[in-house]
């Protein structure tokens, strides 16, 4: 994350350009893929018993990467003014003007080709599907300015790469696949309710809608509780895939269930580090848990 203001006329312009895409990674959290791309790996693994046809897993990696990271470029683009306005992340790169609005779109643009490229070349449906895809990645940003709902908005948005993951592979759409999608969409509301708890006073002063602004800090943790609950059941629906998932997904589903509780034990503590570390690095490390615990059932148990 950018800590100041550039020194000088037009901070965009004074870097290099290998700077520039580093700057682009940190505005977009590019770290952050890690939230939806190990559930997508794990959703090609189950549907394909472990032996995915590379090709199949490479396209739809990238599609689940570029599809997050052309969310979040909008994101950014889209709340500009309002990361000025907010002390918490008015150092973003853009509202410090260290990138240029038309810097990150192009970034978005490229994002977006590579995400139709993906899908064009899995299946028809994946192709078929993209308006639907479309409208989660560009309608997440404006849901904050009319519903608390958008937390939920947000959940669908980065589960639609484990779905997409199934669909990838499979080119349909079968029941068994939605618990485990459903699971993902609701892990993402919760840690994000978490996470919107730092901006209470932010939010309810601009009139942006989150849990936390509407139904204060107490009655969102519960909320984001009750979420995780939801998560937990819906990745039950990993064992619909048997005989692929065995010991080792429910074990990784009892240290998901520890870390989560964690995650909300540290997010009561109040502070912006409490909640940082518990809604972005606990969770960075448990798609990787369940990715791991379902690889451990294809390829050891």
């Amino acid at each position: 994350m950018n800590t100041g203001k550039p020194a000088g006329g037009d901070g965009a312009a004074s870097v290099g350009p290998g700077r520039k895409l580093a700057m682009m990674g940190e505005s977009v959290m590019i770290q952050h893929t890690l939230f939806s791309l190990p559930f997508a790996i794990a959703a090609v693994l189950l549907e394909t018993g472990g032996h995915p046809q590379l090709s199949d897993l490479l396209w739809i990696v990238l599609a689940a990467a570029s599809g997050r990271n052309a969310a979040n470029a909008l994101n950014r683009l889209i709340d500009k003014d309002i990361d000025a306005k907010n002390p918490r992340t008015a150092s973003r790169h853009l509202p410090v003007g260290t990138l240029k609005p038309k810097e990150l779109k192009i970034f978005t643009a490229v994002m977006l080709a590579l995400l139709v490229l993906s899908a064009a070349m899995l299946n028809p449906l994946c192709v078929i599907l993209l308006p639907l895809a479309g409208i989660l990645v560009f309608g997440y940003s404006y849901t904050k300015r009319f519903t608390w709902l958008c937390h939920f908005w947000l959940g669908l948005t980065c589960s639609a790469a484990t779905l997409g993951a199934f669909i990838g592979i499979s080119g349909r759409i079968e029941w068994r696949y939605l618990p485990v999608t459903a699971g993902v969409a609701l892990w993402v509301a919760g840690f994000d309710i978490l996470y919107a708890l730092q901006d209470i006073d932010f939010d309810r002063k601009e009139g942006l809608k989150s849990v936390p602004a509407r139904f204060g800090a107490k009655k969102a943790r519960l909320i984001a509780a009750l979420c995780h609950l939801g998560t937990l059941v819906g990745l039950l629906g990993i064992f619909l895939f048997k005989p692929y998932a065995g010991l080792g997904s429910g074990i990784a589903l009892g240290v998901s269930a520890v870390l989560l509780a964690v995650e909300h034990v540290l997010a009561s503590g109040g502070t912006e580090r409490h909640i940082r570390i518990a809604a972005y690095g606990i969770n960075e490390i448990l798609p990787m848990i369940i990715l791991a615990g379902v690889a451990s059932d294809l390829y050891m148990l």
